[in-house]
């Protein structure tokens, strides 16, 4: 979550409230307006409250609009029935709330099925707040297992884990808070990802694990896990290191199941030990809910999991967190069971579709080149063609802010500073009515745009509040 400060300089004036929400006396609600940065002296009237509160969000921007986030923005009304009867519910209360860890359990059956564990009934997972928690319980069971196998050199011994430099941010953090050396493998050229060679020479006695991850979030392509694998395993060969590999599949495990059912990144793969995914992105749920799933007991340290004597029942637990609502996984299990592989598939190709036809009608404008096709996850990147020299793709991301879209702009981690790009996630509801508002709201910027003299922006660190 965001570090926040208290405010930097007194309330000028209290909040302002409508006098036609003054319920019984107008003048009352006037009179009683609370202040913004210190708890009222009494209460305020519930109308007055809610309608402070929904005016200030009406200036948030509109979800369905944001084509930055991965994350769901709808769903259909009878999965928000669902999570409103069980937002009440402590998901983490199992003895008290019996169903919903059944449900929870389900969903975790229904994933190790999905992703082709050797025995579904032998895998183990947990629900988490988001794939950031569930990377963090991967890399602690990694680190675990690492340490009990160097139990003779360990903690003298540095562990280091080897992923690419495009990885999500939550594995900078896992990195930093449990002391973990972070090897990174930089993009080279047009490879804007994890190279599966790269990646095994950086590994020695001390590496926990491998991350590939099934959908870089800055390009939306694929990392080569089954090529990642085949690497560790000649590595093994010559070295007899035994390195084991987690996928991110934050996005792709919910993808790549139903629409590239030949590609092979999951348990088929012995070297995948644990797997994540983020319910909340294309597993079609709100935010938030993921996913951790290891292909059996062996994977996952029993040191780590926590038995708790809870309210008369012994729960065993492996999470960072403790109270949360079971909404979220209520909504998970409903969604699952709404639409089943078939009706995954469906949303999913529409999805890819969608994209696909984006990024083709973004080229044949003639001032981008596309760097990915929405052809593996329905996400495309793209920058400014070579000859376009009077703006650049943080004017882009700028204007079109003006008309409601949020299209994030950025800088390629190393080595491909060079490298500035607009990304475009397509979600469900982003409809291909949608899709040509959004291509009607470019075209119309562009005559201005290149009338121009140039590139309005100077410093591209704090041109947009995007970060992986």
């Amino acid at each position: 979550m965001a570090l926040h400060k208290g405010p930097e300089k007194p309330d000028e004036r209290p909040l302002s409230v409508n006098p036609f929400f003054g319920e019984a006396d107008p003048v009352g609600g006037m009179l009683e307006a609370p202040p913004k940065h210190r708890l009222p002296d009494g209460p305020t009237p519930p109308m007055a409250a809610y309608q402070l509160v929904h005016d200030e969000l009406m200036l948030d921007g509109n979800s369905r609009l944001n084509l930055a986030t991965f994350v769901t923005t709808w769903m259909e009304p009878q999965a928000g029935v669902l999570m409103a009867e069980c937002r009440d519910k402590n998901m983490i209360d199992k003895d008290e709330y019996p169903r919903t860890a059944e449900l929870e359990r389900r969903c975790v059956a229904m994933l190790a099925d999905l992703w082709n564990a050797p025995d579904p009934s032998a895998a183990v997972g947990c629900s988490t707040t988001g794939s950031s928690e569930a990377c963090m319980l991967a890399g602690m069971a990694m680190k675990r297992r690492w340490a009990r196998r160097n139990a003779d050199r360990y903690p003298g011994a540095r562990p280091n884990l080897v992923m690419g430099v495009n990885v999500q941010v939550c594995w900078d953090k896992f990195c930093n808070f449990w002391e973990v050396e972070a090897r990174l493998v930089p993009m080279e050229g047009e490879r804007f990802h994890l190279d599966p060679q790269a990646a095994a020479e950086l590994c020695d006695e001390n590496t926990i694990g491998v991350v590939g991850i099934l959908g870089s979030t800055f390009d939306g392509s694929y990392e080569p896990i089954a090529e990642l694998c085949a690497a560790l395993d000649a590595l093994q060969e010559r070295t007899g290191l035994d390195i084991p590999v987690h996928v991110d599949g934050a996005s792709g495990a919910m993808i790549a199941p139903f629409l590239d059912e030949d590609l092979v990144w999951d348990f088929r793969l012995a070297r995948v030990t644990s797997i994540n995914t983020s319910g909340h992105k294309y597993g079609l749920v709100y935010p938030g809910v993921g996913w951790a799933l290891w292909r059996d007991k062996e994977a996952l340290p029993e040191e780590l999991v926590f038995r708790v004597n809870y309210l008369g029942g012994d729960m065993p637990t492996f999470a960072l967190n403790f109270s949360r609502p079971g909404a979220q996984v209520v909504a998970q299990y409903y969604t699952l069971l709404r639409l089943g592989r078939a009706g995954y598939r469906a949303v999913q190709q529409t999805t890819r579709d969608v994209a696909r036809s984006i990024a083709d009608r973004v080229e044949a404008l003639g001032d981008f080149r596309l760097l990915t096709r929405g052809d593996e996850l329905p996400v495309f990147a793209f920058t400014t063609a070579p000859e376009v020299d009077s703006y650049d793709v943080f004017d882009i991301s700028r204007r079109l802010r003006e008309s409601g879209w949020l299209v994030p702009a950025y800088t390629f981690p190393p080595n491909r500073e060079d490298l500035s790009v607009l990304r475009v996630v397509c979600r469900n509801g982003f409809s291909e009515d949608l899709a040509d508002l959004f291509l009607e709201d470019l075209s119309r910027l562009l005559p201005e745009l290149r009338r121009q003299s140039g590139p309005r922006t100077r410093d591209k660190s704090a041109a947009t509040g995007f970060h992986h």
